[in-house]
């Protein structure tokens, strides 16, 4: 999926890796590409355009480096996925040097309507990559165990 911000796209993707997935979120800054990361990430279990914001939660980690902190970001989306029985379909990310502020927007799943394909266990450091490919151009991705 695919949006203009600021003159560049940001958008997110999966690809395979062997029984996982992989999720990558592109745009324009650091933080716009962890959130369409997340956005990938929610996309491994049902379409995230499905999801409605109802609930917002609020989402803080700290790491010594972008990578750790996308895996650490990850992680905890999942965990608060896993214990409140909700999936997100929108984030708002704040990163500041080591720390990250973020918010996500969803709802209780609801299996009928949003028909979760599998069940993410976690974020993992295989294929982790965390860099800016040109100016104004930020790649994070890693593989997700499914």
């Amino acid at each position: 999926m695919t949006r203009k911000t600021r003159g560049e796209t940001a958008r997110w993707e999966l690809f395979p890796h062997g029984a996982d997935m992989g999720v990558r979120g592109m745009g324009p800054s650091l933080e716009t590409a962890f959130e369409q990361a997340a956005l990938a990430l929610t996309a491994v279990l049902t379409d995230p355009s499905a999801v409605e914001s109802q609930t917002a939660v609020d989402v803080d980690c700290e790491a010594p480096d972008p990578e750790i902190l996308l895996t650490d970001w990850l992680n905890a989306l999942v965990y608060e996925m896993a214990i409140r029985n909700m999936v997100f379909g929108r984030f708002r990310v704040q990163i500041d040097g080591s720390r990250l502020r973020g918010r996500a927007w969803g709802e209780t799943v609801d299996a009928g309507r949003h028909e979760p394909a599998v069940e993410v266990k976690g974020a993992t450091m295989t294929a982790l990559k965390v860099i800016e490919e040109r100016p104004g151009k930020w790649i994070a991705q890693c593989v997700v165990d499914v």
